[in-house]
Parts: structure tokens; sequence; C-alpha cells
């Protein structure tokens, strides 16, 4: 077993001051921050979640996207000037901390761990389901086999990692790619058996862009799913503690934002819309089998399992890095058990990372155990849980940059464009999201279980505060 250090000093003076050093090895570099960026923004929402997508409002979809990614990229920003301004592991509870009070720090690490556990849970319950396409073994031995490698290799560095989302990453990367250009050849060559049929007048042609029963009613109606096909986009964030040149790195990596959504959202829909016309799409079958289908390709159905599993063993491995990080910052800061700061000798959160890890075991169990509605809710109240972050980064922002522009802080080198407005107007958007989420039965569900989760945390915090009422975690920053 990996041995522990518990650096001494952690446990003083950085839970006064978090960003004077947080005792991470700053092992990953720009090559792997640069995948886990492009990373994040690709998931099995883009490769099985948009064929539902297309189904309701049509190509009109890959509007969506582009509104939402726009969105999106002001977040990012947001989270830039503020990751500029002070780089931190933990950033979003931090951040939280500092601008908005400690009860938003507690609920923003507490939330956001709860977010990736969840996450954790349903994505190698998904990777053990994809593994029987091929071999007809127990679901509940390959989801143990891939939580044990995934949680050995996020303990042995945080290297390991970063090159584990590279890869990862890579194979995303790669089939979309692959599909954009062998789509492109179909439109210009003929070739296939769809070459006779592919036209980028599928776009319109087949009951106008706004095809969907509600015309542009569909289309407002869908973007709670394209919203949560971006979830995980602000883990870049959690990783500035541990870049090995952050001020660089992390800038480069958020600026590439609009051109990954570019290509590998509205990209790819535009070109498989215009070789597979939407009408022939369905819920719950992925876009990407379709267009094999329409192809001829018999073996695009192994290719998509095999990505989409990539897809899910990427977002685990996402989990077991976030969940250990934001439980030690919460440590660090007196909001959670002392026993979360201890680092192993190459500087992975050792206590963390492991009950982290332990409870997405019990979560497969219980998955396995009791499949249906009830766990459903539970990953639906994830995706809520996981949009609270990027409140959370708006709102910082905003009350960073007023700060900044009266002089009582130092301006960040990486500013947001817009000032605050634009974080204000992604602020409304998310909100409109939350609208329409109220309006789907399948999803109001989530609504109700956030403020369940929300006493739970001002319970608990209460409690804290009242055993420690002096404390510094409790006490605002100035």
């Amino acid at each position: 077993m990996t041995s522990v250090q518990v650096d001494k000093q952690h446990d003083g003076n950085e839970a006064a001051d978090p960003a004077s050093g947080e005792g991470y090895h700053r092992a990953l570099g720009a090559r792997q921050i640069q995948m886990i960026a492009i990373g994040g923004a690709i998931g099995t929402g883009l490769f099985l979640g948009a064929g539902k997508g297309i189904s309701i409002a049509g190509p009109s979809l890959i509007l969506a996207y582009a509104i939402a990614g726009l969105v999106i990229f002001f977040i990012m920003r947001a989270l830039g000037e503020l990751l500029m301004y002070r780089p931190v592991s933990g950033s979003f509870s931090e951040y939280a901390r500092e601008f908005i009070g400690p009860f938003a720090g507690f609920a923003t690490g507490w939330t956001y761990w709860l977010f990736w556990v969840v996450t954790g849970i349903t994505e190698v319950t998904a990777a053990a389901t994809y593994m029987t396409y091929w071999w007809d073994i127990p679901q509940w031995l390959s989801a143990l086999v891939f939580t044990v490698i995934l949680y050995a290799a996020n303990l042995i560095s945080v290297k390991l990692f970063g090159e584990l989302e590279f890869w990862f990453s890579m194979v995303k990367v790669t089939a979309i790619v692959g599909m954009i250009l062998i789509c492109a050849g179909i439109l210009t060559l003929g070739f296939s058996d769809a070459g006779d049929t592919a036209s980028v007048t599928h776009l319109w042609d087949l009951g106008g862009f706004f095809a969907g029963e509600n015309g542009i009613g569909s289309t407002l109606m869908t973007l709670q799913m394209v919203m949560f096909a971006f979830l995980a986009v602000e883990l870049v964030g959690v990783t500035a503690g541990e870049s090995k040149d952050p001020k660089t790195v992390l800038p480069k990596a958020i600026n590439t934002v609009p051109w990954r959504i570019a290509v590998f959202y509205v990209g790819a829909l535009i070109m498989i819309l215009s070789v597979v016309p939407w009408t022939e799409f369905k819920p719950g079958v992925s876009p990407f089998v379709a267009a094999f289908e329409k192809m001829g390709l018999g073996v695009g159905a192994a290719i998509v399992n095999f990505v989409v599993l990539t897809a899910a063993l990427s977002s685990c491995n996402s989990g077991m890095y976030s969940t250990g990080r934001m439980l030690r910052d919460l440590a660090l800061n007196g909001q959670g058990p002392k026993v979360f700061t201890r680092l192993t000798k190459s500087g992975t959160p050792l206590v963390g990372t492991t009950v982290s890890a332990a409870l997405m075991m019990v979560g497969v169990w219980v998955n396995y155990q009791w499949p249906g509605e009830a766990f459903n809710y539970v990953v639906s109240f994830a995706t809520i849980s996981g949009m609270w972050a990027w409140i959370v980064i708006l709102i910082c922002q905003i009350r960073y940059r007023l700060k900044a522009d009266r002089g009582e802080l130092p301006q960040s080198p990486f500013k947001a464009p817009g000032g605050i407005w634009f974080s204000v107007f992604s602020l409304a958007f998310i909100g409109m999201v939350v609208v329409t989420m109220g309006m789907d039965a399948d999803n109001r569900v989530a609504l109700y279980g956030a403020p369940v989760w929300g006493l739970i945390l001002a319970v608990s915090y209460l409690v804290l505060k009242a055993r420690n009422p002096q404390g510094a975690a409790f006490a605002k920053r100035s």
C-alpha cells in the first residue's frame, strides 16, 4: 500500500490560507490539461443523449448546442478570471468561501463532491453494462474491477490520472473527428450506402429548421439535456493547484472552449444530420450508431460502444480525482473531518479518495439490487448539483470584478469578456433552464430533491458552527 504522509504545515497554516501551498505536486502539463479541458466537454450526453434531443427538436438542436455552448464559454472565462487571480485546488468552494461566505463554501464543496460521487456511480455502472456487449460477465464484477483500477491510478500519482484522462479524451476526440471526416466525404464524394440521399438540405427541408412538434418551444425544452451534456467542463478548474504552469496553461485551455463546442457538437451534428434525416432518429439510439447504419457500416455499433465505454470511464476517473480534492479542501478549511487532509507521498488525497471510491461501490451495489426510477431520480438530482458549481462561479466572478474595479483586490490578468454582464446573462440563462426542468415531469423531481439537500447542508453547518463558534471556518472573509 502507498505510504502516507501528513503535511504538518497544512494542519495549521493552510487552513487559514489555502493559497499558501496545498501540498499537491504540480505534475499536470500543458498536454494533459488541454485534453482534460477538451474531454470534459465530451461525454455520453453527445454520444448517446443527442438522439433524444434530435427526435424532439429536429435540426434546431444544433442551435441549442451553439447557444448553450456560448454560455458555457462565458462560465469558463468567468472561472478563468478567478483562477488567474488565485489558482487553487478545490477552487469553486474556495472562491465561494471568499466572495459569498463560509456557508456558501461549505455548501459548494459538499454539493460538488456529491455530484461526482453520484456521477461516478452511474458511469461505472454504465461502463459495466457496456462490457456485456463483448463478454457475458456479471456487471458487478466489471464495476468492481473498473473502480479498483481507477482508484489505484488516482492514488499512485496525479500524473497517472492526467495520462489516463489524456488517452480517454483522445479516443473521444478521434471518434468525433473521424465521424465528421467520413460524413464530409459522403457529402462531397457520395460514397457508401448513404451517398445517394445525403444532403445538407436535410437541415431545413423536412419540416423546417425548427421542425419539432412545438417549433421553437421544442428547442427550448431540449436546453436542459444540452446543458447536462456540458457538465464537467469546469473540471479544469479543480486542476489549478496541480498544474505545472497554471498562469499559462489554464487560459489556453479555457480559450479552446468555443472551437471545441463548434467542432465536437455543432460540427458533428451538422454532418450527421446532413447524412441521416432527423426523422430517422429515435430516443435512446445514438446518433453515431444511426449514422454508421445509414452508411452500411456494420461495425458502427461496436465502435460507438467502445467510445461510450471510454467516456464512462473518463467520467468516473474525473470523479475519483475531484472528490478527494473537494473533501480535502473542506477539511483544510475546518468544514470537514481533519482526516481528509492526509496526502500520500505522491501528493494525492488518500482518505478522501478512498471514502469516495467506497461510496461509489456501495452505489453500484444499490443500483444492481434496485434498478429503476428511484436511481434515475438521484441521477437527475446530481445534474442539478453539477449546475450549482456554474452558478457559484458566475456569482463569485461578479463579486470579484466589482471589488477589483474598486481597487480592493488586484486585477486578474485574464479578464472575462463583457465584465460582469455576460455572467449576469449566463445566470439568467441557467435560471431559464431550471424553469424548463420544472415543466418536464421526468426532471421535476430533481427540483424537489434540491431543497432537501439544502436543508441537510444547513443543519450540518449549524451543528459544526455550534461546536466551534469562534472557528475561522465560520468567519466571513474580508
